[in-house]
């Protein structure tokens, strides 16, 4: 039995990953600060295995047991949040990673990285493989949350190479499945909330934007696998399936029977045209694709939204 610590493990992705973890007979360490995570997210977890500890790590924090593996999940990873949350998102980045990769040398755990597909930026290669190294525009709105991880990336390894810490980093691409913030800002969570409430759906542009989007369990196991492997450079995670954000919009529209209509708003500023990963690299060295269809993980993620509606209570 390994013992994982997860830190931002009371987000969505994170969350995610303990369940996985704890199917795996391992002990999970769930930290967070609830900056952008919550609790609602873990309070299903009864098992003995599973510990939480509310600890900000942009300062320096210890853990009074072993570890053999950090997942370093936590940051701010939506628009509306780096947006709000500027300087944090940059602490996180830079603070934050630098103490958890300390941690993991001082107790020789294997580390991870959750890095984003979003420092290539506004790609100017399609699909992008690992070799690229991005057009990111370091001054502008979204460059909080970018250069934090451009620099994370670049912490990992000067880790891995000057202190030998066993270090991976996971780049990691759209993903959408259930605990999703309804008003997080990204495009899954605000087409299906929309649609649920037969609101207008707010596509931004003209829709003909892409994004490749993987379902939260194919990138659990992509992580634990990456995490499992003896690979230290750089790994796309998500699904190469791309897709225009009006398609869907308008798959979730057809999939929640909603009676929405959908409307065009003004582009964000360095709004990526494009986003489809090479996962060439995942698959040659994890043995690792995305398994599930989006439509199918839309079903499972409406199906999810409505069940937690039900448990609204009414005024």
């Amino acid at each position: 039995m390994a013992t994982c610590l997860v830190t931002g493990g009371a987000g969505f992705l994170g969350s995610h990953l303990c369940d996985h973890l704890l199917e795996r007979g391992h002990r999970v360490i769930c930290v967070d600060n609830l900056e952008t995570g919550s609790l609602e997210n873990i309070s299903h977890i009864r098992d003995g295995a599973f510990r939480f500890a509310m600890l900000d790590i942009t300062e320096h924090y210890e853990i009074d047991e072993p570890v053999d593996f950090v997942y370093h999940m936590a940051s701010p990873a939506s628009p509306i949040d780096y947006a709000r949350l500027p300087l944090h998102t940059l602490k996180v980045g830079a603070y934050g990673t630098h103490n958890s990769l300390g941690l993991a040398k001082a107790k020789r755990a294997r580390f991870l990285l959750a890095s984003t597909s979003e420092v290539y930026g506004d790609p100017q290669v399609h699909p992008q493989p690992e070799s690229y190294w991005g057009n990111v525009n370091p001054i502008g709105p979204r460059g909080v949350y970018d250069e934090a991880k451009r620099y994370a990336e670049a912490l990992t390894m000067a880790y891995f190479r000057q202190q030998g810490v066993d270090t991976c980093i996971a780049r990691i691409f759209n993903t959408f499945g259930p605990r999703m913030r309804p008003h997080d800002g990204r495009a899954v969570p605000t087409f299906l909330r929309q649609a649920l409430a037969d609101k207008p759906v707010t596509v931004f542009g003209d829709g003909t934007q892409t994004r490749s989007f993987c379902y939260v369990d194919d990138m659990v196991r992509g992580l634990v696998r990456l995490a499992d492997s003896g690979v230290h450079e750089p790994v796309n995670l998500g699904n190469p399936d791309e897709m225009p954000l009006l398609e869907m919009a308008q798959l979730i529209v057809e999939l929640t029977e909603s009676r929405s209509e959908i409307v065009f708003e003004a582009l964000p500023i360095d709004d990526p045209k494009v986003r489809q990963p090479d996962v060439s690299r995942a698959s040659d060295l994890l043995g690792w694709r995305p398994e599930m269809s989006c439509r199918e993980g839309l079903r499972k993620t409406i199906e999810s939204a409505i069940k937690g509606l039900e448990r609204t209570p009414t005024l």
